[in-house]
């Protein structure tokens, strides 16, 4: 895989992402190394990490509980004490190895310990490659709500390595590829097709498609960094997706879903929506729905689980002046943004997903 450079950050992949640490590392002569693992990336990842990394510098590793429900301001005071108490000073490097809660967090931590030192991300998933790590988005969730706290603000790299791929579960794999089928539809119907024919496709090419899926994001990131219009488009799904996935997590007698399982219902619903709104051509609301749940089946909702799912859009980052905010599609690769929904409308998108 070939290096993808933009002015907002730089993303390295395989064998030269580690050259280019390496080379960081002797340029910037950090005063201590901080990797911060969760305890799923402690024992799968670090050793790999480790033997990849020429350093004489002092490094500590720092470990946090894995999944989204440690993905909070408590969890933020624990590295920052951590930090604190090892002496971390100004000069400090944290390399932020794992998922999306962990670069999501670790950027954020990063970012504000003594006004700021410089991190690197180094994603271990298929979803923090192709979306979390990549971009500047950092911050953790308030109570259910997502991603509430936090900043936007550029890691000094990113370094992709997919045979970290190999110690995620089929389920994880699938939580990733709902973001690279987010991309597709507001990219690319070729994309699109590309990627729903996974089945067909060898490492060398998810290579490929992981970093087709950076280019995207890189590209829309690059136009609107701090998300005032055109970056709102990478909601796509994300309105009802968030709001399902935070209904969920904080539900005992529900099954937890993974952050791109959430995505996936979200995205069918959203193009219901936008069949209604915008016109979406009906038949690839059909195949959009098909394709989608062959993957990742179908969630059950009672009238009641919607009312609070419903409740907690109000909370989404979209949002301006009270109203609910989506991003819509009128056609594969032509997204709209700020749309408002009524919430009839809502309703029969539930209808939709549950009786088809």
């Amino acid at each position: 895989m070939n290096d993808l450079t933009v002015p907002l950050n730089p993303v390295f992949y395989s064998k030269n992402g580690f050259e280019k640490i390496n080379e960081f590392l002797k340029e910037e002569s950090p005063s201590k190394i901080f990797i911060l693992v969760d305890s799923n990336t402690h024992t799968y990842c670090l050793s790999k990490f480790l033997q990849k990394i020429e350093s004489d510098f002092t490094t500590e590793v720092i470990e946090i509980e894995a999944g989204e429900e440690y993905k909070n301001l408590q969890t933020c005071e624990g590295v920052w004490n951590v930090l604190s108490e090892l002496e971390a000073d100004r000069k400090s490097l944290m390399i932020n190895l794992g998922g999306g809660v962990v670069t999501d967090l670790g950027g954020f931590v990063a970012s504000t310990f003594k006004r700021g030192i410089k991190f690197i991300n180094v994603p271990t998933t298929l979803l923090s490659m192709v979306d979390a790590s990549v971009g500047g988005k950092t911050g953790v969730d308030l109570g259910n709500l997502k991603n509430q706290i936090g900043i936007i603000i550029q890691p000094e790299m990113v370094v992709i390595d997919s045979n970290f791929l190999e110690t995620l579960s089929a389920q994880e794999m699938r939580s990733g590829l709902a973001e690279i089928l987010k991309h597709g539809l507001i990219a690319s119907e070729d994309y699109w097709k590309k990627v729903t024919n996974l089945a067909n496709l060898d490492l060398t090419d998810l290579d490929e498609i992981i970093k087709e899926s950076v280019i995207i994001k890189a590209e829309i990131v690059k136009k609107d960094p701090f998300e005032k219009n055109i970056r709102k488009t990478l909601n796509y799904g994300h309105t009802l997706g968030h709001a399902i996935e935070s209904y969920c997590l904080t539900h005992p007698e529900r099954n937890k879903l993974l952050h791109g399982e959430a995505i996936a219902a979200g995205m069918i619903l959203e193009t219901y929506i936008s069949q209604e709104i915008e016109n979406f051509p009906k038949e690839k609301l059909q195949y959009v729905n098909e394709t989608i749940k062959k993957m990742y089946g179908k969630e059950t909702f009672s009238e009641a689980d919607i009312v609070q799912i419903k409740d907690l859009m109000k909370f989404d980052k979209k949002n301006e002046r009270g109203n609910i905010n989506f991003v819509l599609l009128k056609d594969i690769g032509e997204p709209v943004i700020d749309i408002i929904v009524p919430d009839a409308i809502v309703d029969k998108a539930f209808e939709f997903y549950l009786n088809n």
